[in-house]
């Protein structure tokens, strides 16, 4: 059972490994929570993979929705003519 953990997480290592460290924002946070979960449940290592990934999903949810407000704000009004 060891192996295959082991295995799996190098081979997630080196498949993120290229991503930088740009790209994980919220992998941490959700690792740790994640984690933590797992270990509640006796799975701790699946859950800080688990947490990784779903916080690394909202962190970039959340930064398409900043930028999406953020380019709304910035868009010029035009006052219709009446």
């Amino acid at each position: 059972m060891k192996f295959w953990t082991i295995s799996t997480l190098v081979a997630l290592t080196l498949m993120t490994g290229t991503a930088g460290q740009a790209e994980a924002k919220g992998c941490i946070k959700g690792a740790v929570v994640g984690g933590v979960a797992g270990h509640m449940a006796h799975h701790g290592v699946a859950g800080a993979v688990g947490g990784c990934v779903v916080g690394h999903h909202m962190a970039s949810v959340k930064a398409k929705q900043d930028a999406a407000a953020k380019a709304a704000a910035e868009q010029p009004t035009t006052a219709s003519p009446k």
